[in-house]
């Protein structure tokens, strides 16, 4: 075993996150700090993507704020992530849903797959 995945196996705590892919609708709540006083926000929105493997891995979901769409792009051990709640699991057919940018109103729903 090489020195990289030694350190990442020992010192990067793994989350026990719930299982989400692409086309799910979650929610992710984050400890934000402002100077000396932390809060929890959330940012729920649409899974585009899960990309990368084991400590690097990451996730962009994608939401709308009046009619501007929002993208984040948070990484899966990010210390501040609280926790993870899945609102609706989505039903789609590829890993990276990216025609969703282009789609506003009715073409932009997603069919919910039942869980």
């Amino acid at each position: 075993m090489d020195l990289v995945q030694f350190v990442q196996s020992e010192f990067v705590e793994k989350k026990d996150l719930p299982e989400f892919g692409a086309g799910d609708t979650i929610t992710v709540y984050m400890q934000i700090r402002e100077g000396e006083k932390t809060r929890t926000q959330f940012f729920r929105g649409v899974v585009l993507q899960r990309r990368g493997s084991g400590v690097t891995e990451t996730f962009t979901i994608r939401k709308m704020s009046g009619n501007v769409g929002v993208e984040r792009i948070f990484p899966v051990n990010l210390p501040a992530i609280e926790k993870i709640e899945i609102n609706k699991k989505g039903k789609v057919r590829r890993a990276r849903i990216f025609y969703q940018r282009e789609r506003t109103g009715k073409a932009a729903r997603i069919k919910e797959r039942r869980f």
